[in-house]
């Protein structure tokens, strides 16, 4: 894609514009420039900038990534990415001038140790006001101190030229790759689920309790029935696939899932059959107390939804 920069938008945006780190082998975002710029484009490149992160592993050391009239660039380095959304019109020599600058700034703060042990998104936020000065250094000065530095950077260049990415290739991948797995709407980078309330540890609580009680009084019945020339094996898988289902329910409430609508119905289901088939071995009172633990069980697992995605630190 031809890039072509308006003279208004090059008066009224900086060179340099966003700078995102993140770690290769997952795309973990480590830290990230702050900044307010309203662009369209611009927030286009930052969800790009996420998609690309998923793909680093399969991608060379240095790449590009070319748009409108704002340029992606990256790279990679000892395990960690460092990536910029450039305009179009700052050369692409000084745009690695200012990755390796921020590389070099980065390793000198954290080791590979650090980053390797992070565990949440953007643990290293602090690297954040070192971003912002070298960004302000390159957008005043229009590229690095040491003029020899910018000359290395592009005999390098020309040397090995940095590989131009399709970026609807690098979608097409990534949707392969994750096989395009429980990928709902707001499903978000991770699928996170709201927070677990306490209607919801109430209704873990009770489904164990229920679930204590059918394995029990399955196992138990296991000897009689082994006695009794198998009579009563019917009741037996009654209560293990009423246990069984306890847990499914369990499990559907704490974590995300595709189906999970028909999956929570099922469930309820064969919960409420498999309680009126022991009619006969429970009173009316817990049949109603393990029906109605199940009902408010599949009400909790419909009503807890995703969390909204956010924008952190302005990626």
């Amino acid at each position: 894609m031809k890039s072509v920069c308006s003279p208004w938008t090059l008066w009224i945006m900086s060179l340099i514009l966003f700078a995102f780190v993140v770690r290769v082998r997952d795309g973990l975002p480590l830290s990230a420039s702050t900044d307010f710029e309203h662009n369209r484009e611009l927030q286009e490149r930052k969800q790009q900038l996420r998609t690309i992160s998923k793909a680093l592993a399969r991608f060379p050391d240095r790449g590009t990534i070319k748009g409108r009239e704002l340029n992606i660039y990256f790279v990679s380095s000892e395990g960690v990415s460092y990536m910029t959304v450039c305009h179009c019109s700052l050369p692409v020599a000084k745009a690695f001038c200012f990755l390796e600058d921020l590389r070099w700034e980065f390793t000198a703060c954290f080791n590979s140790t650090v980053v390797a042990l992070a565990a949440r998104p953007y643990p290293f936020l602090e690297f954040d006001g070192t971003i912002q000065k070298l960004k302000q250094h390159y957008n005043q000065s229009g590229g690095p101190a040491l003029e020899v530095t910018l000359a290395e950077v592009q005999e390098d260049l020309r040397v090995h030229p940095p590989q131009v990415i399709n970026l609807e290739e690098v979608e097409l991948t990534n949707g392969t790759a994750n096989g395009h797995m429980e990928q709902g709407p707001g499903s978000g980078q991770n699928g996170r689920l709201q927070p677990v309330t306490a209607p919801g540890i109430l209704s873990l609580v009770l489904n164990i309790m229920c679930a204590s009680l059918n394995i029990i009084r399955g196992v138990h019945l296991i000897e009689y029935t082994f006695q009794d020339d198998y009579e009563g094996v019917w009741n037996v898988v009654a209560f293990l696939l009423a246990f069984v289902c306890c847990v499914l329910q369990c499990h559907l409430y704490l974590f995300h899932s595709s189906l999970k609508k028909l999956k929570s119905f099922t469930l309820l289901i064969v919960i409420v059959l498999c309680n009126l088939y022991l009619l006969g071995l429970r009173n009316p009172w817990q049949l109603i107390f393990h029906i109605s633990v199940s009902s408010l069980s599949t009400l909790l697992i419909l009503t807890r939804k995703l969390q909204d995605r956010i924008n952190d630190c302005g990626v």
